[in-house]
């Protein structure tokens, strides 16, 4: 059984899609198109049929509502992303960027014993199907800048503040920069 369900956010309306194995994706939605393309996304990652099934996505849905009301700041759900073993290295690494700090795609890619490899994480990072479970939205640019985020830089700077609001007395400079801009 292959399931999903979608949720109203303060960055929008989020697609959740499972499995038994765990959770495939976590995406951002604007329309019907959008949720079609989810669907099918899902669909090819587990192999099976998708059915909107409430019920089987409750957990991942309460965490993310409980993320958003800054009570959460760890995720506790099996996940089963679809990817390559590149790509599911540095998602691990995403996932272990602690709530409130960053990191950049330099130190992720020495983090995984391939310095050189910054550009290939920025595309892994950018093919994560875990949206803000898998918190790639905490990687910004080596000098501090605010790069890209498949949901877009504004979704990354709420994200960020939202983090930020949590843990403004131990914040890193960088990060409470980054926020400040607009």
């Amino acid at each position: 059984m292959t399931y999903f369900d979608t949720l109203e956010s303060p960055v929008g309306t989020l697609f959740v899609g499972g499995s038994p194995e765990g959770v495939h994706r976590v995406d951002f939605m604007r329309d019907d198109a959008d949720l079609a393309r989810c669907i099918e996304r899902l669909e090819r990652d587990s192999g099976a049929p998708a059915a909107r099934d409430p019920e089987a996505a409750a957990d991942a849905v309460r965490q993310l509502r409980e993320y958003f009301a800054g009570v959460r700041v760890a995720f506790d759900l099996p996940l089963a992303p679809k990817g390559t073993d590149f790509q599911r290295r540095v998602w691990a690494v995403l996932g272990a960027i602690p709530h409130g700090r960053t990191s950049t795609y330099g130190a992720i890619a020495s983090t995984i014993g391939q310095p050189s490899a910054s550009r290939a994480v920025g595309l892994a990072t950018g093919r994560n199907p875990l949206a803000i479970v898998v918190p790639c939205h905490r990687v910004i640019g080596t000098k501090g800048a605010l790069t890209g985020y498949a949901g877009g830089l504004d979704r990354k700077r709420w994200l960020l503040r939202h983090e930020l609001a949590e843990v403004a007395a131990t914040a890193q400079p960088e990060l409470l920069a980054l926020t400040r801009a607009s």
